[in-house]
C-alpha cells in the first residue's frame, strides 16, 4: 500500500532514465502490463547507486529496492521511493566490448524495422500489448469450448493428405530430394509415402467428433502460399471445432457465440492494452469491437449477397474484381457487404460447390453446398465452415468429380460407412482474430516469430 514503510523489490527493464539536479527518475517495466512504474532516486540519500545510475540506459535489466509511496506526478497514483539498485544485465547505448548498441533506444521504431529483430521487439509497447492480448485470447478460446463440453484434441502436424485441396503444402522427407523422382520413390521415405505439414486438423477432428460428439483443435497449420500480403503467414494457428449431430444452423450459432465470447472477454480483461491500440494503432477500434460484440449476426445467402454486389458494380463499378455468381468473394466484396449492405457482421451461406472443398454437404439444388463464411466490418472473412457431407455415396461421387483418390481417404470414408451422423465445424485463423482485435495492419505483427515467404529467423 502507498506509504507502507516496508521496502519491496521490483525487477524489470529500464524504459527511460531522466537525470535532474537532485533526483534520478527510472521508469521500469516487467512486461506484465502496459504501464511502467516510476522509481525515484534521491542522489543525496543513495550515493552508492550513483555508479550504476550514471551509465544506466534503456533496455538494461535491474532490481530496485524501495517503498511504494503516493506520486506527485500527473498520470500516476504511486511511485517507488528507491533506496538501492542492482544492475542485472547491461544494455549499452553505444558499442561496448564489441557488442553493438541496444537497438531499441527511446524513439519510435517502424514495425518493419522491428520485424528484423523479433528477439527484442516484444519489449516495445506495441508488441508487448499484442502478446498480452494474444495470451488472454488463447485462454478465452479454451474456456469457451471447455464450458460447452468440448474435448481438446491434438491433431497431427505431419499428414499424408491435403485437407483443403489447395495443393500449397510443405513436404516432409528424409530423402535426398536431388535424387528423388516420382511418387514411387517415397516408398522408401521415413513414413513409407509422401508426407506434408498439415494445412488443417479438420479431417482428423471429424473422426473424434464422431466418437466424442464435441471436439476442438487449437494448433499450428502450414500453407506454402508464396504470398507477401499483410494477411498471410506460412505458419499460423488454427481453431477448429467439430460437432456431431450439428447442422449448418447449429454451426452458425456456435460461430456467432464464439466471436461474441472472445470479443467480450478481451473488452473486459484487456482494457488498458485496447486503449493503447485505440489511441495509437486504429482509432475507433474499441467502438467497432463493442458494436460487433453486441450485434446479432445477419444471415444472407451467397446468391443474395452476389446480387447486392452486382447492383453496386452496375451503379458504380468501383470494385477491382467484378462480382459474378460462381466467383469467390474478394476482400473488397466482404467489406462492402459488412460496411455498406448489412452495416454489421454477417454470415454468408450456400456457396457454389465449385469454389468449396469436397467434404461440404451438397444442397438439394445440386449446385451449392452448406458452407458458411462469417464476415465482420473492417476485416471481411474471419471464420469459414460448413456442414460436412455424411452420405457415403454422395461424398464418393464428389471425390470422383474432383479426381480425389479414394484410397488416400479410405479412413475418412469409414466415418460414413460406420455410424454416420450429420456433423459440422468451422475454422478460424487465430492470428487473424488477434489482428482484428488489436487493429494491427500486418498479420506478421501479431505472432511472436512470423514465418512467411523469404522470411525465417
Amino acid at each position: 500500500m502507498p506509504g507502507d514503510s516496508r521496502e519491496l523489490k521490483i525487477r524489470g527493464w529500464v524504459k527511460t532514465k531522466r537525470d535532474m539536479k537532485k533526483t534520478v527518475f527510472v521508469d521500469l517495466n516487467d512486461g506484465s502490463c502496459l504501464r511502467s512504474i516510476q522509481c525515484t532516486f534521491d542522489q543525496s540519500l543513495t550515493p552508492d547507486a550513483a555508479a550504476i545510475l550514471s551509465p544506466l540506459g534503456t533496455g538494461a535489466s535491474v532490481e530496485i529496492t524501495g517503498r511504494l509511496v503516493p506520486s506527485p506526478a500527473p498520470g500516476q497514483e504511486v511511485e517507488i521511493a528507491a533506496s538501492s539498485i542492482r544492475l542485472v544485465g547491461d544494455a549499452p547505448g553505444e558499442e561496448k566490448n564489441g557488442i553493438p548498441p541496444y537497438p531499441l533506444q527511446k524513439k519510435r521504431h517502424s514495425l518493419e524495422f522491428l520485424r528484423e529483430i523479433p528477439q527484442l521487439r516484444g519489449r516495445t509497447n506495441t508488441l508487448g500489448a499484442v502478446m498480452r492480448v494474444r495470451s488472454a485470447l488463447a485462454f478465452a478460446v479454451h474456456r469457451f469450448f471447455h464450458d460447452r463440453g468440448y474435448q481438446y484434441l491434438h491433431t497431427p502436424v505431419i499428414t499424408g493428405h491435403d485437407a483443403e485441396g489447395a495443393g500449397a503444402m510443405f513436404r516432409v522427407t528424409t530423402l535426398d530430394m536431388t535424387a528423388t523422382k516420382g511418387a514411387a520413390a517415397y516408398a522408401g521415405d521415413f513414413f513409407g509415402g509422401e508426407s506434408f505439414l498439415t494445412v488443417s486438423g479438420q479431417l482428423e477432428a471429424e473422426t473424434y467428433a464422431t466418437a466424442l460428439s464435441r471436439v476442438y483443435t487449437f494448433g499450428p497449420a502450414f500453407r506454402a502460399e508464396n504470398s507477401s500480403t499483410p494477411r498471410h503467414l506460412a505458419e499460423f494457428w488454427m481453431i477448429e471445432p467439430e460437432t456431431a449431430f450439428f447442422d449448418l444452423t447449429g454451426n452458425m450459432d456456435l460461430a456467432e457465440d464464439f466471436l461474441h465470447w472472445c470479443l467480450g472477454t478481451i473488452l473486459d480483461e484487456c482494457g488498458e492494452d485496447l486503449e493503447f491500440f485505440n489511441d495509437r494503432i486504429e482509432p475507433g477500434l474499441i467502438g467497432t469491437l463493442r458494436s460487433v460484440q453486441a450485434s446479432p449476426f445477419a444471415r444472407i445467402s451467397y446468391t443474395d449477397a452476389m446480387a447486392e454486389l452486382e447492383k453496386a458494380w452496375t451503379r458504380h463499378g468501383s470494385f477491382e474484381f467484378k462480382p459474378r455468381w460462381g466467383c469467390d468473394l474478394q476482400s473488397e466484396h466482404e467489406k462492402f457487404l459488412t460496411e455498406e449492405v448489412i452495416r454489421g457482421p454477417v454470415i454468408v451461406t450456400g456457396y457454389p460447390k465449385e469454389i468449396k472443398a469436397f467434404y461440404m454437404k451438397l444442397n438439394e439444388d445440386g449446385k451449392t453446398v452448406r458452407a458458411m463464411d462469417v464476415l465482420v466490418p473492417r476485416l471481411g472473412e474471419i471464420i469459414g465452415g460448413s456442414e460436412r457431407e455424411e452420405n457415403l455415396e454422395v461424398l464418393m461421387r464428389r471425390m470422383e468429380e474432383l479426381g480425389i483418390k479414394e484410397d488416400r481417404y479410405n479412413w475418412y470414408l469409414d466415418l460414413r460407412r460406420y455410424g454416420t451422423v450429420p456433423h459440422s465445424g468451422f475454422g478460424l485463423g487465430f492470428e487473424r482474430l488477434v489482428q482484428y482485435i488489436t487493429g494491427m495492419a500486418n498479420i506478421r505483427d501479431v505472432i511472436p516469430y512470423p514465418r512467411a515467404a523469404g522470411q525465417l529467423y
